[in-house]
């Protein structure tokens, strides 16, 4: 019998900084957590919903390395343009997800679309760092343009919205994204009066991003751009809608190795902190003017 997965922490949306001049951001970890708290997931950087206005030149941030894990950027509102060092460049239009496996190493850059610049508009993003184990660190570096369209979906029953499965399952529904290690993660997008129960392995650290709306997990109210940590204590628990509402859960098994982190390398020795530092400086992830 399952038991209830408790809510360990409810954290109010960190300060705000500006990555590049493009992506104005709440932290929610590492900052705050212990690097370890939610592996296999390292880094979770929430753009809640900003009104960029029209600008000529698009704003983001310039080239910089990557090595050792994988960036998941969701595009909720307004759409991200990309470009990396092997050549490769693309759009993540909204409702969409562009995961990058940095692996080896790559350069890559991100700014907003250039119409969209233009234009401007709300910007709503959530960018998810994948820590890779580490027999998978230095693997080739490679793509998945997600389009909302390849997402499985689980519509609510009674017609009250649908659960986007990005990796994983849910109730037989297959998730889109291949994954080096066990992830859930889906998007609710549901309106008012929508429940929901999910289960996750025990050890599977788990937690949940109010993105638009107000909820209720296992009969707490959270508030919108709220963040909560789920407690190791059980398997499973409720999500309600107590207006039309949107939100984000990450359930994975943890890596249980060391973790090197240096800026944007994630690595699991400061050797190979060195290594990734030296081999950057060389130019072995290739140019990205």
């Amino acid at each position: 019998m399952s038991t209830v997965r408790t809510i360990e922490k409810i954290i109010a949306p960190p300060e705000t900084h500006w990555v590049g001049d493009g992506f104005r951001v709440h932290n929610f970890f590492p900052h705050g957590l212990d690097q370890q708290r939610m592996s296999p997931f390292y880094l979770l950087d929430y753009n809640s919903k900003h009104k960029f206005p029209p600008s000529d030149k698009p704003p983001g941030v310039g080239t910089h390395p990557h090595r050792g894990f994988e960036t998941a950027t969701f595009a909720f509102k307004g759409r991200v343009a990309h470009h990396d060092s092997r050549g490769n460049s693309g759009v993540i239009g909204e409702g969409d997800v562009q995961w990058m496996t940095a692996g080896s190493g790559i350069l890559h850059k991100e700014y907003h679309e250039e119409e969209f610049a233009r234009t401007g508009g709300d910007f709503h993003m959530v960018q998810l760092w994948v820590n890779l184990p580490a027999r998978d660190k230095m693997t080739e570096p490679r793509y998945q343009a997600i389009v909302n369209s390849d997402f499985g979906k689980y519509h609510v029953p009674g017609d009250l919205g649908v659960l986007e499965v990005v990796a994983g399952e849910y109730e037989s529904v297959i998730g889109a994204a291949s994954t080096f290690s066990p992830l859930q993660i889906y998007i609710g997008k549901v309106k008012t009066g929508a429940e929901l129960t999910f289960s996750t392995p025990i050890n599977y650290n788990t937690a949940l991003l109010n993105l638009e709306g107000n909820l209720r997990v296992n009969g707490e109210e959270i508030p919108t751009d709220n963040f909560v940590l789920m407690a190791n204590d059980g398997e499973e628990f409720s999500v309600a809608a107590t207006d039309d509402a949107m939100y984000f859960i990450l359930s994975g098994k943890p890596l249980g190795e060391p973790i090197a982190a240096y800026g944007p390398f994630v690595m699991n020795t400061q050797e190979e902190i060195r290594q990734a530092m030296n081999d950057f400086g060389s130019g072995k992830f290739g140019q990205l003017d």
